[in-house]
C-alpha cells in the first residue's frame, strides 16, 4: 500500500504481525500510524521508508525524514600513488589524488566498500598498463551547469590528444570564458577518467594539475605511447 506525499495518512495494522506499509518520504508531511515498532529499511529505493507493524497497535506521529545518499569509497594503490575512488549508485563520483575522505554533506554517508569500486579499479589498472583507451564507467558528475558542461567536454577530448583552455571554452559555447573553464578544470571531481590532464596552455606548456605537473606529464606520455605507468613503476622499484 502506498500513500500520496502531502496527505496525512492513517493505517490500522489489524491483519498480521508483519503488515507492511511503504510510504514515500517528503518534507513537511506527517503520517499518523498505529504501530508498536517503526524501522527504516535500507534496501528501499531512495526516498522510501518501510514501516513495520507488530502485534499491539498504538498511535504515533512520524515526521518526514530524508534518507542520506550513500557514497561508496576505497583507496587504490597506483603507479601515481594512492587514489581515492568513490561512487554513488548512479556512477563514479570522485577520483582524487588526496586520499582523505572528504567531509560528508549533511545528506551523505560515506561507506568503505572496495567491491563497489572493483570495476573502476580494474579499468584504471588497464589504462595504466596502456591497454585501455576509453573508460566505460557511468559517471555521477555534480556541479554547476557550466562546470558539468565543461567536464562533459573534457570527456570528448580523444585519447592521446590535447587542447587549450581557449579551445575548450569555444567547445562549450563560451569562447571568452577560458578562465572559468580553467577553474572548472581545477574543480574536476573525477581525475583521469574525466581527462582534464589533456588540457594544456595555448603555447603548449602543461600548466597546473591537481596531481602535480609531473603526474600530468606522465599521463600524457602514457597516452602518446611512450611508456606504460606500470612498467615505469616496476623499473623504479
Amino acid at each position: 500500500m502506498s500513500f500520496s506525499l502531502p496527505k496525512i495518512c492513517r493505517y490500522a495494522a489489524a491483519r498480521s504481525n508483519l503488515e507492511r506499509v511503504v510510504m514515500p518520504v517528503c518534507h513537511n508531511a506527517t503520517a499518523t500510524i498505529f504501530s508498536s515498532s517503526v524501522e527504516i529499511d535500507e534496501d528501499c529505493q531512495a526516498g522510501v521508508v518501510r514501516f513495520e507493524f507488530f502485534q499491539k497497535p498504538f498511535a504515533a506521529n512520524i515526521f518526514a525524514m530524508h534518507l542520506p545518499g550513500k557514497i561508496f569509497y576505497t583507496v587504490m594503490q597506483s603507479p601515481l600513488g594512492p587514489l581515492l575512488l568513490a561512487a554513488t549508485e548512479k556512477g563514479i563520483y570522485r577520483l582524487l589524488f588526496d586520499t582523505r575522505v572528504p567531509v560528508a554533506h549533511q545528506d551523505q554517508v560515506w561507506i568503505e566498500s572496495p567491491d563497489h569500486l572493483r570495476r573502476c579499479e580494474e579499468q584504471l589498472k588497464a589504462y595504466f598498463c596502456g591497454e585501455l583507451r576509453n573508460f566505460t564507467l557511468p559517471l555521477d558528475l555534480r556541479g554547476t551547469p557550466f562546470q558539468v558542461k565543461c567536464w562533459e567536454a573534457l570527456c570528448r577530448i580523444p585519447y592521446g590528444a590535447t587542447c587549450s583552455y581557449a579551445e575548450l571554452a569555444a567547445q562549450v559555447g563560451s569562447p571568452r570564458a577560458f578562465r572559468a573553464v580553467g577553474q572548472a578544470n581545477h574543480n574536476n571531481p573525477v581525475a583521469i577518467i574525466v581527462p582534464c590532464h589533456r588540457v594544456i596552455g595555448a603555447n603548449g606548456t602543461l600548466t597546473g594539475y591537481g596531481g602535480g605537473l609531473s603526474v600530468k606529464e606522465r599521463l600524457l606520455r602514457l597516452e602518446r605511447g611512450e611508456h606504460t605507468l606500470f612498467s615505469v613503476a616496476a623499473q623504479s622499484a
